[in-house]
Parts: C-alpha cells; structure tokens; sequence
C-alpha cells in the first residue's frame, strides 16, 4: 500500500464522532490522507459540540454535514483504503459492500451526545471524545503503510482501537 488513502469514519448519525474524525485526519493527514464520514442513519445535522469543540481545536468545520454511508457505496464514490466505526451501534450493523475491499476496524469512542448534565459535563464529553480519535488518528497515521503487508496493518489498526 501506498500513495494516498481514502480513509471514512462511520457512525450511526453521523453527527459527533464520526465528524470529529474526519475534521482531525483532514486536517493532520493531509496530504496523505483523504477523509470522510457517514453513519448508518444519519441525523441530517451535526451537533453544535461537536462543531464548537473543533473550533475550539483549531481544525476546519467548513464542509462538515452528517450523511448516509450509501453515498460511499454507490457507482463512482471514492475507493476506501480504510473504513473505521467509531460507535457501538454501527460496529454491529451490517455495512454496504465497499468497493476494493478496505481494511476496517471499530475504534470504540465513548457518545458524547449521549451525555444529560451540566454544560461543563457535556463540553467535557465532546473534548473527550474528540481527544480520544486525536490519540487513535495520530497512531494510526504513525504506520508505516508503504512497508506493511496488509495482515500486518490490520493488527496494527485493531490495536490502536484499543489504546
């Protein structure tokens, strides 16, 4: 492997997680990595924590919109190297067939969203979270693909998902 990946990130509703992660690898992997996200049954919106954590993270919103993983599976969609969920939810559900066959892994992460309480405890939620996938991301892009066979990487991803 090697050269660019095209890398996406799947939640259920693609409003928190799954966008956060796209932010973070959009703005450290660039311009090695590509991505993107989706979620299983999108919200249509994304969560003003989440977009206000990554504001506050100095990363890019702009472009960011929750949408369906179809658009990932139909004619004419980027090639996926990787596809990683980010959520119980979607880890369990039954993914479309991605064309190329791209490695996947589930990288649990906590649902901010999910978190009733104080906007401090909420806030604390969404930094979180979003500190968890910074971690994951940055280890994920310490790998060094080009020389990885891919039994190799996929070890490699799994274990990152449980740091």
């Amino acid at each position: 492997m090697q050269g660019r990946y095209n890398v996406l990130f799947l939640c259920t509703g693609n409003s928190a997680r799954s966008i956060m992660a796209e932010a973070i690898l959009k703005r450290k992997g660039f311009p090695n990595f590509i991505a993107y996200s989706a979620g299983s049954h999108p919200t249509g919106s994304v969560r003003p924590e989440a977009l206000k954590q990554l504001e506050a993270a100095r990363l890019p919103t702009e472009g960011l919109r929750s949408k369906s993983w179809e658009e990932f599976s139909r004619p004419g969609a980027p090639k996926l190297d990787f596809v990683f969920t980010v959520c119980d939810n979607a880890a369990k559900e039954v993914c479309p067939i991605w064309p190329g066959q791209p490695m996947t892994a589930h990288w649990g992460v906590p649902d901010p969203a999910a978190v009733e309480g104080t906007p401090d405890e909420v806030s604390r939620a969404f930094r979180d979270a979003c500190m968890m996938l910074d971690r994951r991301i940055s280890l994920f892009m310490c790998l060094p693909l080009s020389s990885l066979d891919r039994l190799a990487i996929k070890k490699e991803i799994d274990r990152i998902g449980h740091e």
